[in-house]
């Protein structure tokens, strides 16, 4: 949609886009050559550039986006020789690895300059030709169709730039695979003012005289490939209680993968749809074993490969050679991760076979930069639904692959599947003031991809809170109400109190000091009690403070007690006041920190002191680089995974 309103004449109204890598290179392709966007708040206006070019030199990073490459290629191929210009286009090094010889072959005939850049036959391009320049449309424009049906999109997408002296006929070599996805481009050409006549799959002719007008406004549908996910889910997990809803995508889609709904059903699935919404439960309990011919839904088909876990015996799906050209080897891909949880799978060129694990092993998902491996492969964390006793965890390695095509897969996935508090892994890092557990831990938890619990922070807004009261730092009733009632917000760096940011004010020593004396009141540790539990969600916590490992996660698998020295906790605090701008004295921090220390040590209530099975890290002489390997290689030792 983005590309047509781009080559259009007019201006676009694109309703419901996704942001995701893949739409922001073709997002920065468009603007690169010439086409004006507007944000409309909750909108994008592509104004096009009417099939004529404003831009005639120009270098094009599309990432791994094969969305944005191959038709990008064949439009500014056309374009660049009859309007003259010179384009390069490259992605990232799997781009480079992915074929479009056979859409390059069909394009040089034609009259097209397309040079090799790197490996013959794969990007990088360079396209380039003379104004002035004629395409020779006259006879039928051959091309390969059971390698890839993006190359016949390709064409069908930039010859109606090319059709002012007569009709344009492409001819399909072979077999052409993934047929609804070629139905989704003619769709959207007959929306853009382009009725391609087709003779079967075939013989396609694009009428001479075709012209790109823009429609005015388009919807972009939910993606039928990213719902099947939840589609599976559903017919795993959905066991009693209501239905899983997923909204956006339904009946009336033109996506080809709304097929995998069939598929689904033939395992088991129980499946209503309308307009734009689909529900699903579970049906047959183990699902049933499939043989199916994926030509139609090879995106799709990868979750079906995951559902064969679940399923009463072997699976195997066939019509799948085009995984091999995916983002990775996608064969060989699922052929290993599905092994590594327990399957017996064999494969080949055009299949592979499932059969469901006897014993569920611990995996630790290698997802070669494929959003799809991602996304597949977490929904064999349910495996305690198929039997595994114990439950077995599954670790999906670089997790923000997911960002090509479903930014926030992990966190819709979460929002619709809930995990035993006990199940979910927590990390506590205790330690006394200026100790730097909180900057471990926020390190910690951004290598993890786990949420964060900074309790000192708690504490110290509710000082905060108190002082914008008015209630006294010794007024136990009135702390704990407000501490029962905190309206506190984090966002990465970024602390709200009340919609107010605090980050900084968190930070000063007025605000710890307050926060040392409150912590050490009964009825403000209990209010705050129930809210630190909270944030045990899942992936993961990494939770900081005084008492994490002893009074509020006393059953986490990770516990580190870090130390470091008075006099080089705080040498750190002094320069990371005076980086801020706020004055201090170094021997009166030492000072301060000494006395809170022994005041934390002798309190009646939750003493600062280290858990029996803590491990106790000394960082005076570490980095926070040093610090965090150490904790990694210490939670690697007691993980799962070996």
């Amino acid at each position: 949609m983005l590309l047509l309103a781009g080559l259009a004449a007019g201006t676009t109204l694109v309703h419901d886009l996704l942001d995701s890598d893949d739409t922001r290179v073709m997002l920065g392709a468009l603007r690169t050559l010439g086409c004006e966007l507007t944000d409309t708040g909750g909108s994008l206006a592509v104004t096009g550039i009417g099939g004529r070019l404003r831009v005639h030199e120009a270098r094009l990073f599309l990432g791994n986006a094969g969305t944005a490459m191959r038709p990008l290629t064949a439009a500014l191929a056309v374009l660049a020789a009859t309007q003259g210009g010179r384009f390069e286009v490259a992605g990232v090094a799997r781009m480079h690895e992915r074929p479009i010889g056979d859409l390059v072959d069909a394009l040089r005939p034609l009259g097209c300059t397309v040079d090799d850049l790197g490996q013959p036959g794969y990007p990088p391009l360079r396209l380039s030709g003379s104004a002035g320049g004629r395409l020779a449309t006259s006879a039928p424009i051959g091309v390969r169709g059971d390698v890839s049906s993006q190359f016949l999109t390709a064409l069908l997408l930039a010859l109606p730039l090319v059709a002012d002296d007569g009709p344009v006929v492409i001819e399909v070599d072979g077999e052409l695979i993934s047929k609804p996805y070629v139905e989704i481009t003619l769709a959207l050409l007959a929306r853009f003012g382009i009725q391609v006549q087709r003779d079967g799959w075939q013989r396609f002719t694009v009428p001479q005289g075709s012209r790109y007008v823009s429609p005015g406004a388009i919807h972009v549908e939910g993606d039928a490939s990213s719902a099947s996910y939840f589609i599976a889910l559903g017919a795993i997990a959905a066991d009693g209680g209501a239905p899983l809803h997923i909204d956006g995508v339904g009946s009336d889609s033109i996506q080809g993968d709304i097929r995998f709904v069939d598929a689904a059903r033939a395992m088991g699935a129980q499946v209503r749809s309308g307009p734009g919404w689909l529900e699903v439960r579970r049906g047959a309990w183990p699902l049933k074993a499939i043989t199916l011919d994926c030509i139609a839904i090879p995106d799709a088909a990868m979750t079906l490969a995951v559902m064969a876990l679940y399923a009463d015996g072997p699976s195997r799906l066939t019509g799948i050679a085009s995984w091999r050209v995916k983002e990775t080897d996608r064969i060989a891909a699922m052929t290993a991760e599905l092994r590594r949880v327990g399957a017996t799978v064999n494969a080949g060129d055009d299949f592979i076979e499932i059969t469901p694990p006897t014993v569920w092993r611990a995996a630790a998902i290698h997802t070669y930069d494929d959003h799809r491996m991602a996304m597949c492969l977490s929904l064999a964390a349910f495996n305690a639904l198929a039997g595994a006793s114990p439950p077995v965890p599954v670790r999906i390695l670089e997790p923000g692959c997911v960002a090509k095509t479903f930014p926030d897969y992990f966190e819709a996935l979460f929002g619709v599947a809930q995990a035993a508090a006990a199940e979910v892994p927590v990390i506590t890092i205790d330690g006394p003031t200026a100790s730097g557990k909180g900057t471990l831990a926020a390190a910690l938890a951004q290598r993890l991809g786990w949420h964060l619990l900074d309790s000192g922070a708690l504490y110290r807004a509710t000082g905060i809170a108190a002082g914008l009261d008015g209630v006294a730092a010794d007024d136990s009733v009135g702390l704990a109400r407000i501490a029962a009632l905190l309206d506190l917000r984090f966002d990465g760096d970024t602390v709200a109190l009340r919609g107010r940011d605090i980050s900084d004010e968190l930070r000063l020593e007025t605000a710890g000091a307050t926060a040392s004396r409150i912590s050490a009141l009964p009825a403000v540790r209990e209010a705050l009690h129930g809210l630190q539990l909270a944030f045990r969600r899942p992936p993961g916590l990494v939770a900081d403070g005084r008492d994490m490992g002893t009074v509020v996660f006393p059953g986490a698998q990770l516990k580190v007690f870090l130390t470091a020295s008075a006099a080089e906790r705080a040498s750190r605090r002094h320069k990371q006041l005076i980086s801020k701008g706020i004055p201090s004295n170094i021997d009166s921090l030492r000072a301060d920190i000494e006395a809170r220390d022994q005041r934390d040590r002798s309190r009646a209530v939750a003493p600062l002191l280290a858990a029996e099975d803590a491990l106790l890290l000394d960082n005076s002489q570490l980095s926070i680089e040093d610090s965090v390997t150490q904790v990694l290689d210490w939670w690697r030792q007691r993980g799962a995974f070996g």
